[in-house]
């Protein structure tokens, strides 16, 4: 029985670190410096910033809303439109990932996330 235990929770951190390992279908991913030049974005493009709000408020990029990953779930609909394109800033590609599965379980498609840093 113990045995069993075991390579359950094995498998199961197995599958935590594969999932944030491998790529998610649909996301896209953009450089910072797209921020920088707005006019490069869609015109409807919503900039989701999925940090705490205490790392938000330090440094945030202008127009972007402040929904924490952990609230993202419950909330995305006060803010977000699936029909619209989004953005994700965040201080980690797996928050991204995470983020963008969650929007495209949701009817996202067009999902995109910031590569590398945003606040200077």
């Amino acid at each position: 029985m113990l045995m069993w235990f075991i390579a359950l929770i094995i498998a199961g951190l197995a599958y935590v670190l594969l999932r944030n390992l491998l790529p998610v279908k649909g996301l896209a991913y953009v450089d910072a410096s797209i921020l920088h030049n707005a006019s490069e974005l869609p015109e409807e493009t919503r900039m989701l910033d999925v940090r705490d709000e205490v790392f938000y408020r330090e440094c945030h990029v202008q127009g972007a809303i402040n929904i924490s990953i952990g609230r993202l779930p419950f909330v995305w609909s006060n803010e977000l439109s699936p029909s619209e394109p989004i953005l994700i800033l965040s201080d980690s590609n797996i928050k991204s990932k995470r983020a963008a599965r969650l929007l495209k379980s949701r009817g996202f498609r067009r999902i995109y996330a910031v590569r590398g840093h945003f606040c200077a």
